[in-house]
C-alpha cells in the first residue's frame, strides 16, 4: 500500500485561502444537510504533554481522516492529518498541518462572515498578532470588500511587526496599529478575536449596531475573550457546531449559566448556510460566529491537499 508523505511546506504550497475557502463552505454546507459526521476534540494528557484527537467523514467526498496534534512546555504543536479513502478505508496521505489548521481557521471566519456580516462591510478589526491572525485578514478580505484593518496585540512590537506583515500583503488597504483593543473595535464593521486571553476582555459597550463579530481565539471551556455582556449584547449568535460549542465555547459557558443567552437560541452554521435558519435580517443586528475549529475543516481542506499533490507529483510516496 503507497501512502503519500507531504511536509508542511508543500501543504502550504497546495492550499491557497481560495481553495481553504471553497472546501470549509462545503464542509459546512454537508453538516447542514447531515451529508457529514463530525467527531469533537478530545484530550489526552500525561505529567508534561498533551495530545488532541479529532476526526470526520464527508459523503460524496470519499473523504475520512483525523487531525491529531500534541502540545507542551517544552516543544512547540506538532500537527498531522492522516487522511483515508471513504470508499475502500485505505489510508492515502500523512500530512503536516500547521498552515493547514491556520488556512482553514481563517477560511471559516470567512464563510461565517460572508453569510453574516452586511454585504458592505468594509473594515475589520483584529485582536491578536498570533500564528493565526494573519488567515483572519487573508479569508475576510476575500468575502467583503475590505480597505481599512485595524490590528491590535497586548504587545506593542508583535502588533508593529504584524501591522507591516499586513500593510505589505494588502496594499490597497489601509492598515492602523491600535494602542488598545477598543480602539480596534470601534468603528469596524467586523471583528476577529484571536488572541491566547484566558480572561475575557472585550466588553458589551464597545460593541455598535450592524457589527459582525469572529470569536476564535478560545476552545476551551473557562476561557473567553468576550465577556458576558459583549455576548448578550449579540442578537445572533452562531456556533461552528453545537455539540462541540458545548465542550469547548468558553465565551459561551458563563452567559448561559448566568442565563443571559440559552442554547435554545444559539444556532449551528452548517444548517444556516442551507437554509434551515435565517442568517442575519437587518442592518442593525450585532451578530456573532463562535469558532472551535472542526475536523472536517482539516479533512475537506486535506483532501484538496491530497487531490493536488497527486496531479503535480508532489510529496513522498512510500510502501507500507
Amino acid at each position: 500500500m503507497a501512502i503519500l508523505l507531504l511536509k508542511e511546506a508543500e501543504v502550504e504550497g497546495l492550499l491557497p485561502m481560495s481553495e481553504a475557502l471553497e472546501a470549509v463552505e462545503l464542509a459546512f454546507r454537508k453538516i447542514g444537510l447531515e451529508e457529514a459526521m463530525n467527531i469533537p476534540r478530545s484530550r489526552a494528557v500525561t505529567d508534561h504533554a498533551q495530545i488532541h484527537v479529532m476526526a470526520a467523514t464527508i459523503k460524496g467526498m470519499g473523504a475520512m481522516g483525523a487531525k491529531i496534534y500534541s502540545t507542551s512546555r517544552k516543544n512547540p504543536p506538532l500537527f498531522y492529518v492522516p487522511l483515508f479513502d471513504g470508499k475502500t478505508g485505505l489510508l492515502q496521505a500523512i500530512m503536516q498541518a500547521d498552515h493547514l489548521g491556520r488556512i482553514r481557521t481563517g477560511a471559516a471566519s470567512a464563510v461565517a462572515t460572508k453569510a453574516l456580516s452586511r454585504p458592505d462591510s468594509s473594515s475589520l478589526g483584529i485582536l491578536g498578532t498570533g500564528k493565526q491572525a494573519f488567515t483572519q485578514v487573508e479569508g475576510i478580505a476575500k468575502v467583503r470588500p475590505i480597505c481599512r484593518v485595524t490590528v491590535w496585540s497586548p504587545t506593542q512590537a508583535h502588533r508593529e511587526a504584524f501591522g507591516a506583515k499586513v500593510a505589505g500583503a494588502f496594499p490597497s488597504i489601509k492598515v492602523a496599529v491600535a494602542s488598545t483593543a477598543r480602539e480596534a473595535v470601534a468603528g469596524h464593521d467586523i471583528v476577529s478575536t484571536i488572541t491566547s486571553a484566558y480572561d475575557p476582555f472585550v466588553e458589551g459597550d464597545w460593541l455598535e449596531a450592524g457589527m459582525h463579530i469572529n470569536a476564535c481565539g478560545s476552545n476551551f471551556a473557562g476561557k473567553a475573550e468576550l465577556t458576558p455582556s459583549a455576548v448578550k449584547r449579540c442578537d445572533l449568535i452562531v456556533v461552528d457546531h453545537r455539540e462541540q460549542a458545548r465542550m469547548e465555547s468558553g465565551d459561551l459557558e458563563k452567559p448561559i449559566e448566568d442565563k443571559l443567552i440559552a442554547w435554545t437560541n444559539i444556532r449551528d452554521l452548517g444548517p444556516l448556510l442551507v437554509g434551515r435558519y435565517p442568517g442575519r435580517e437587518n442592518v442593525s443586528q450585532v451578530t456573532m460566529f463562535k469558532s472551535n475549529g472542526l475536523a472536517i475543516q482539516d479533512v475537506a481542506c486535506a483532501m484538496r491537499v491530497y487531490k493536488h499533490a497527486v496531479e503535480q507529483g508532489v510529496g513522498t510516496s512510500i510502501d507500507f
